[in-house]
Formats: C-alpha cells, structure tokens, sequence
C-alpha cells in the first residue's frame, strides 16, 4: 500500500518490536510488513548493529548500520565484529545516559533512534517513501528506569522523528491506542481497561466508548504505569540461574585480603542494552583483571566471555524460551548454549512466580491506582482486554482474574493493536484529546 494524502501513520516504537500501521480511506488500520531475512514479518525487532566495513578503496573503513531482524542476522554472522544493540527504548528517559562511543564515533540516544527509524524506513520500501507531515507515536505512561524524565524522552523522540521528514509529531498513551483498536468491536456502550505488557514498562488505561450514528465517541477516564515488564522478569531468571555461574557472589583476594566482587558488573543484565555499554566500558578492564585474582577464575572467565563474544542476544532467546515453556506448562528446563558455555536447570513456575513477585506487586499496585482513578468498581468495567507478551504469564493473568469476572477478559493483537490504534487516533476530530505535542 503507498501512501495516499488522508492517510494517517501510528509508530509504536517497543523496547522489544516496533509496529507501523497506516489507514486508509475508510480509516481501517493496516499494519506494514517487512520481507525481513526470516520471512515476511508484522514486528520489527527493535534492535541495531555496527560494523566496519572495507569502502570501496579497499582501506578505509566504511560504517554499515543495520536495524531489526537485519541486524540479528548481522550479528549472528559476526558477532566478535558487531556492535549490537537492543532494548535501547530502556534509556529513553534516563539522564544519566548521555552518549554511548561505537567505532569512535559518539551517539546520543535520538542518533540511535534515528538511525533505527531511517532504516526501518528503509526496508519497508515504497510503503514509506512518501511520508505525511504527521505520525501519531506511542508513548508508555512511565517509562522504564529508576527515575524516568518524561519530558527528556519526549525530546529525544522528538528529534529523531523529526529526522525522517515529520513535521507534526504527536504523542499518545501506548494503552489509549490499543483501547482504539479493541473498541472497534464494542457494539455497545462499554467501560474499557487495557493492559499493556511491553518489554520495559506495563501501562494501564480505562476508557468509556460509546457507539453513535456519527462513529464512536469516546472519553478518558484514567490511566497509571510502571517502570516494570517483561525486561524485569528476564533479569529475575538471569540473576537466579546465570549470574552465578558468571561469578556473582563470589570474591577475589587482593592484598592479602578476600573481598566481594562487585554487584555492579551483573546489575547490567537488567537492562538488555546496557551488556553492550558494559562491553565498552572501564568496568571491563577490571573485570578482565578480576579473573586472575577470583577464587573461582572459570565463573568470571564465563563473564567475559558473554561480554567479548556478544552471548546477550543468545541469553535473551533461551530466557524468551523459558518463559514462554513456564506460561504453557507447570516446570521447564533452562537452557543457555553459547560459545563455551553451556547452562542447564530445571525450574518450577512457582519458582519463577517467587522471583517476580515484586514486580507483580507493583504492576497489581498500578492496576489499582487506574481503577481508583476512574471512580468506578472493578464490576462497572465491562471489558478488559490484556496486550503484549508478557500478559501471557499466568501469575499477570491471575492479578486480573481475581479483580474481574473472567469472561470479561480478552487478548488478541498482541503486536499490531497500539500501532493500528494510534493510526485510528489520527483520525480523531479533536486531536488535542487523545494525544500531545512538543
């Protein structure tokens, strides 16, 4: 489909996917797919990869960026050369993260989202040749980090759309989007709940709609969030079955004296992006140094080789296959095959239920908070429809199951329902309603 002048844009930009959907006349969304490497796909997988290429003299280095599936398969083909990044959406709003150095050259994080944009662009082909001025981009309630800026994420995202040629960008709630795209069903007035399980934050929404002859009318009644998903839930397995066959909770003597070593080289496998950051890092000069001076050299040696040989993307596939064996059955085996490294274990679901109860705690706790601010009873809202993958663990299923009759209950457009929605937003009359601006 290429672009027609009515058409309106909805970017879901996910800490895991990315979506695009486009409508068209009728104002029906229709999601951009991508003839990627592995076959045609609807999800674009936030990721991106740096390699240093021979130009075309023959000496001078030429830097070739890739994003999405394209760049796993190029770093799966040469992973000692790239430099490979996902789950950047993490440090959107962290101050603290100001620039990351790749190939000597340094990139803040609108660069970052820039490149991964202009080449998502780029491999959706002649659908995004012609752009419109305006893209209605999804944004979680609280974004992900210990103290997220909102404001910081949102100019960052600002300056990076503004590189692929809009020049009207606006925001809209990520659950606000996916409550769009569900409520084309509603036949009926009816007090919606959606929520939505992404990578880094888990957001929630309640919105009346109501049919009319002149199309849905719908109101916003209240919506909460918080910093924790699916991300957190992999760093709760990795530092109970990983870190310490890596080393954590070890020690090291020096000086004549046993010391600890420190908690901070593991805390970065609680974010995916941050194991190619550490890689880069001072850290990895004293972690280097840590293995000819730990009391168990092999666990630390394990560490490094994670770090030198790229094994975060392999470690993230065999915690994405755990978790899903642990939604479907009552025990599964994990298992992490890389390089030299091989890790087995069995684990109970009620296991992995202990380790996230309190993640669980403070997504119940903000479930909570939107039902409270909507001044209605959890029996006044009259659908609940749950989105992103991470709705499929039973223990995030159970918090809505005990809150509402599960009849009520429905998943589905698990990856293409915020974008489809955020492109339905577009057409809303009253903009100024459902999204915001810079």
């Amino acid at each position: 489909m290429i672009l027609q002048s009515a058409t309106t844009i909805g970017i879901d930009f996910g800490t895991t996917n990315t979506v695009v959907a486009l409508t068209s006349g009728d104002g029906e969304a229709v999601v951009i797919r991508f003839e990627a490497p592995g076959g045609d796909l609807a999800t674009f997988r936030s990721t991106l990869s740096f390699q240093l290429h021979p130009g075309a003299d023959g000496r001078t280095p030429e830097r070739v960026v890739e994003a999405g599936p394209w760049a796993i398969e190029a770093y799966v083909e040469d992973p000692l050369e790239t430099r490979f990044i996902q789950s950047f959406k993490t440090f959107a709003a962290s101050a603290a993260f100001t620039e990351t150095v790749i190939d000597n050259r340094r990139y803040k994080f609108e660069d970052l989202l820039a490149a991964f944009l202009l080449r998502l662009r780029h491999h959706a082909g002649e659908t995004m040749d012609a752009l419109p001025p305006r893209v209605i981009v999804g944004r979680p309630v609280t974004f992900a980090g210990g103290a997220p800026d909102a404001d910081l994420a949102l100019s960052r995202y600002q300056t990076a759309f503004a590189r692929l040629g809009f020049t009207d960008i606006r925001y809209a709630y990520e659950p606000v989007g996916a409550a769009f795209f569900f409520a084309r069903k509603l036949t009926e007035p009816a007090n919606v709940l959606v929520a939505d399980f992404g990578g880094g934050t888990s957001d929630f929404s309640i919105v009346r709609f109501e049919p009319s002859p002149q199309g849905l009318r719908s109101t916003p009644l209240a919506r909460s969030g918080v910093g924790v998903a699916g991300d957190a839930f992999d760093y709760r397995i990795i530092d109970q079955l990983v870190s310490p066959a890596l080393g954590k909770g070890g020690s090291y003597r020096t000086l004549g004296k046993t010391l600890p070593i420190p908690q901070r080289y593991y805390a970065a496998f609680a974010r995916w992006d941050q194991l190619a950051l550490l890689r880069a890092s001072r850290d990895m000069k004293d972690i280097r140094a840590m293995a000819r001076i730990a009391e168990e050299p092999g666990k630390v040696a394990r560490l490094i080789e994670v770090l030198d040989d790229n094994h975060g993307y392999a470690l993230y596939q065999a915690i994405s296959h755990l978790k899903m064996d642990l939604s479907r059955d009552e025990s599964a085996t994990f298992v992490f095959d890389a390089g030299s490294i091989r890790l087995e274990a069995p684990v109970a679901r009620s296991e992995f239920e202990a380790w996230i109860a309190p993640e669980l705690a403070a997504i119940e706790a903000a479930v909570d908070r939107a039902i409270e601010g909507s001044g209605l009873r959890p029996c006044q809202i009259d659908r609940i429809f749950l989105t992103g993958g991470t709705s499929f663990v039973p223990a995030v299923r159970d918090i809505f199951n005990r809150r509402f009759d599960p009849a009520k209950i429905e998943t589905g457009g698990e990856f293409e329902s915020i974008a489809s929605g955020l492109a339905m937003i577009g057409r809303e009359t009253d903009l100024d309603l459902w999204t915001e601006s810079r």
